[in-house]
């Protein structure tokens, strides 16, 4: 199948301009969860926060879209499972499921899905809707990280925005405009080559 085709064709994802295969499925699976545990290992404490900055949110996001819903979510899956299990890939080299910031990683897993559903729409194909995503998936990473970091801390939900919501924004704001300007970007390039 040319690229010129698959760039036209509704429904597709970055992921699906490779051959179609088991065997690719399952390497882009892997590596969307390492790249995102790679991507934790990019980390700043918060000061006043048991959340640090880190590029996982980033990554989450992007592999959902890149990959699509299934996919992302089977990435994100893997990351969170081998993460519980003991791989030091969480971020700040931290791994298990007892810490005030797993809840975060539970809303990358739904947020990668919905994204990358989203991308099967289109919403990676302009600067806007790519905007729209990136939105989407981070209310929904916080709408998951924010209320288990206030039950596992025993903050109030006030003190849980203070200290996992209000020090991200600027950062999230920053990676959005990040996937704003790659992901179309992308598209126009393979569009041209096709």
């Amino acid at each position: 199948m040319s690229t010129a085709s698959v760039t036209s064709r509704p429904g597709a994802v970055l992921a699906d301009l490779l051959p179609a295969s088991r065997t690719k499925d399952i390497a882009l699976v892997l590596g969307g969860a390492v790249l995102t545990g790679i991507a934790a290992q990019i980390a700043v404490p918060v000061p006043g926060s048991p959340v640090p900055v880190s590029g996982q949110t980033f990554a989450a996001l992007l592999v959902g879209t890149a990959l699509g819903a299934r996919r992302g979510f089977l990435s994100l899956a893997l990351y969170a499972v081998v993460g519980m299990a003991g791989m030091p890939w969480f971020a700040e080299g931290a791994s298990g499921y007892a810490m005030p910031s797993f809840g975060y990683i539970l809303g990358m897993l739904l947020a990668a899905t919905v994204v990358g559903a989203l991308a099967r729409r289109g919403a990676d194909r302009s600067v806007l809707r790519t905007a729209g995503a990136m939105v989407a998936g981070s209310v929904i990473i916080y709408a998951v990280g924010v209320p288990y970091l206030a039950l596992a801390t025993g903050m109030s939900f006030s003190a849980a925005i203070a200290a996992g919501l209000v020090p991200f924004l600027i950062g999230d704001a920053l990676k959005a405009a990040l996937a704003m300007g790659a992901l179309p970007t992308t598209w126009k390039l393979i569009g041209r080559q096709g």
